[in-house]
């Protein structure tokens, strides 16, 4: 597959290095139709590269992760670069701490969390979350 991207990403390179060969560079009046050459190749390796972003999105999407085994339930933001995720992989959930070089598993829910579909999850997700923690905390003492 790699490959196969680096041949089409090399074709058009290869294509103009052909051409100048072939033709010998024009001593007068041809600046401008090398000019629209230029232009030209640089629009089409411009496009190459977001037609091949765009058909790399969509493998993604298509490959073996669509039935999503791990989901994120819950995000609650502590500090512009600091997060709290709450994470369900299969039946259980798992709270973790993101830093910008860290990620941290903070607390593994004994009970999952239930949010409703289509409500947001900021204020009651931290509420929730408190009490959950509160109870363990009191469990443990």
């Amino acid at each position: 597959m790699n490959r196969i991207l680096l041949a089409l990403l090399a074709l058009p390179f290869t294509a103009l290095a052909a051409e100048s060969v072939s033709h010998a560079p024009a001593a007068s009046g041809g600046i401008a139709g090398q000019l629209a050459q230029l232009v030209i190749g640089l629009l089409l390796v411009i496009g190459l590269i977001f037609l091949l972003a765009w058909m790399a999105r969509r493998v993604q999407r298509l490959g073996p992760n669509n039935g999503k085994v791990i989901k994120i339930v819950a995000t609650q933001a502590l500090s512009p670069r600091d997060r709290l995720v709450l994470v369900q992989v299969g039946n259980e959930q798992v709270l973790l701490g993101l830093t910008p070089g860290r990620i941290n598993s903070l607390h593994v829910m004994s009970e999952p969390v239930h949010l409703p579909d289509g409500e947001p999850a900021s204020t009651e997700f931290s509420q929730r979350l408190m009490e959950l923690l509160g109870k363990d905390q009191k469990d443990k003492s």
